[in-house]
């Protein structure tokens, strides 16, 4: 068995490095979820299905992750909103929490253990700011609280960002600010707006500043901090740089984060989108227009996470043409599987379970080539790109009719394995669940019997077999790369 490891590209670092968590049976990951406020658009699925591609890489390599991902249920935005509703937080987030959760049902996009509420969260922020206080790290004024990033000195550490030209006693109150401007950040906000939501605390009324929310619910999830920590690239300063601040600050004895990995940006037809150039899509946008969920699921897997991603339709195209490909492959071997009476095997569960399977191991080097692309920062260009190699050798061999039963029961693990990461195909064999198995191995033989009648060059034969079947409700229809499916004629 090869020795592949995991390798992850630390933005702390600056570099790849070996993926050494520091428990291989509870790898703590916490991602930067949704403001629920409106929907998620597509560079927020772009994280959420990275997120789902780190998941699917870590149990591949036979980690177990515990992983979280917050919900934001307070902002300013949301309060903005809710009381132009002149309704409650509550009710105006209700709704778009729900339409988050149905994005990520509809691509196939796993269920993580933890979804926290920053809303849910108030005393863990209470407990920050206390130890930020005992720190003397923080500030009062008009009633909010600033951490004080002059009396951080590991502060820009994360970002790279200069601290030198920073204004003393500069102060944000907004959740978000421009990027680049170095300034203290507000931790605990007092109300200001008639009917702005706020909660009774020992600080008095008021509501926490969206920096301090993340702290919070990572020490409120684990107690601690976290093996990984993600979040799109546009998050790593101010947002996680401020989080660094607060959380050290807090617990200066404690690891925070030990590998911090970020997703780059994804722009549409080559610009960033933008509600007045036309080019804003949320998913139902996109299914609207008639394209399948595995196709945008696809397209966002399809380039590095680490790198820009620019969408367009005709990439949902493309995406199309290459997932019939590798189904059509798939669908070959399952027409196999049920001739010779091999059972469909279930999914992988890690790295070693494709191997523990069966003793020998035709599609070993296939399955190993994915895992390298895995291993090397979850490369899932470098991943696809062996894929489509091997299906072209396992096509040639199918066409050969070279598979035994044990080779083909090897390469279903193998695309079990390939689908433990895509998430797209599909294992049942078309409309043959809705007859009897005497009636299927008649029409599996008569199947046989029209490919040997073509391969002898008795195309009549041929013809003969397929209106036959035609005349008994059955329709044949043949593949470019020469295999043959059936369905019942409604």
């Amino acid at each position: 068995m090869h020795d592949i490891k995991l390798e992850l590209y630390d933005s702390n670092l600056g570099k790849k490095i070996p993926f050494e968590p520091n428990d291989r049976n509870q790898v703590k990951i916490y991602s930067c979820g949704p403001t629920v406020y409106n929907y998620s658009h597509l560079g927020n699925l772009r994280s959420y299905i990275f997120v789902d591609a780190l998941r699917r890489t870590i149990k591949l390599f036979g980690y177990q992750p515990d992983q979280s991902m917050n919900i934001t249920d307070i902002d300013d935005k949301i309060i903005r909103e809710s009381i132009s509703q002149n309704i409650s937080i509550e009710e105006f987030t209700k709704p778009w929490t729900e339409k988050f959760f149905a994005d990520l049902e509809t691509l196939n996009i796993e269920k993580l253990e933890h979804y926290p509420k920053a809303t849910e969260s108030i005393d863990d922020m209470m407990h920050i700011i206390e130890r930020l206080e005992d720190q003397g790290m923080t500030y009062e004024k008009d009633g909010n609280i600033y951490f004080s990033i002059g009396k951080f000195r590991e502060y820009g550490s994360l970002s790279k960002i200069d601290t030198s030209g920073m204004i003393s006693g500069a102060r944000y109150d907004a959740d978000e600010y421009e990027k680049e401007n170095v300034r203290d950040f507000v931790l605990w906000k007092a109300p200001k707006e008639e009917g702005e939501k706020f909660w009774n605390t020992k600080k008095g009324k008021g509501r926490p500043g969206w920096h301090l929310e993340c702290s919070a619910m990572i020490r409120k999830v684990y107690q601690s901090g976290v093996d990984i920590h993600t979040g799109g690239i546009d998050l790593l300063f101010p947002h996680h740089e401020n989080e660094v601040a607060q959380s050290k600050g807090a617990y200066p004895k404690e690891e925070f984060v030990k590998y911090w990995l970020h997703c780059e940006h994804l722009l549409v037809e080559g610009q960033k989108m933008s509600k007045s150039k036309g080019n804003f899509y949320i998913l139902s946008d996109i299914i609207g227009k008639g394209y399948n969920w595995k196709a945008i699921r696809y397209v966002l897997l399809s380039f590095h996470y680490r790198t820009k991603l620019n969408f367009s339709f005709d990439r949902l195209e493309e995406a199309k043409i290459s997932i019939e490909k590798i189904q059509n492959t798939l669908n070959r071997l399952l027409e196999l599987s049920f001739e010779k009476k091999i059972a469909i095997p279930e999914p992988l569960k890690s790295q070693s379970d494709f191997l523990n399977r069966i003793p020998v191991s035709v599609a070993k080097e296939a399955y190993h080539e994915m895992l390298k692309g895995l291993a090397d920062d979850i490369n899932s260009p470098k991943v696809l790109a062996s894929v489509f190699e091997n299906i072209k050798i396992l096509n040639s061999k199918l066409d050969r009719d070279e598979l035994s039963s044990e080779d083909i029961l090897d390469y279903l693990l193998y695309f079990r394995a390939i689908d433990s990461f895509l998430g797209i195909f599909e294992f049942k064999r078309e409309n043959q669940s809705s007859i009897a198995a005497d009636q299927e191995s008649y029409i599996l033989s008569k199947i046989a019997e029209r490919k040997k009648a073509k391969l002898d060059r008795d195309f009549k034969l041929a013809d003969s077999i397929r209106d036959d079947l035609k005349s008994q409700g059955i329709i044949l229809e043949d593949s470019k790369d020469g295999s043959v499916k059936w369905k019942i004629d409604k």
